[in-house]
């Protein structure tokens, strides 16, 4: 089963408040499965315009788990830290199958 991916740009306006998010989304990923791949200030832009202060890449065992996260009450809660702190895009992707398997 592929891997699935939560991407989000962050454009902060209350580095205060996304502290606070962070703690608060730390906790939610507690046992989830999910691995901080990038939490990057300064991405380099190879083209077109980039939103926002800060790239955020997580991994987890598959979309539905990254979507189970993303749905579940506790990063819910989480999420109005950060609506409050940010501008935010997220997306999920999938990852490539396991090799051999598509």
């Amino acid at each position: 089963m592929p891997k699935g991916y939560v991407i989000l740009t962050e454009d902060i306006k209350d580095p205060a408040g996304m502290e606070a998010y962070s703690r608060a989304a730390g906790a939610a990923m507690a046992g989830g499965g999910v691995t901080v791949l990038s939490v990057e200030r300064t991405p380099q832009v190879l083209e077109g315009e980039w939103h926002g202060t800060q790239t955020v890449v997580l991994e987890f065992e598959s979309v539905e788990a990254a979507r189970a996260w993303y749905e579940s009450p506790e990063y819910q809660e989480a999420k109005k830290l950060r609506e409050a702190a940010a501008d935010t895009n997220a997306v999920i992707v999938s990852g490539f199958g396991a090799p051999g398997k598509g």
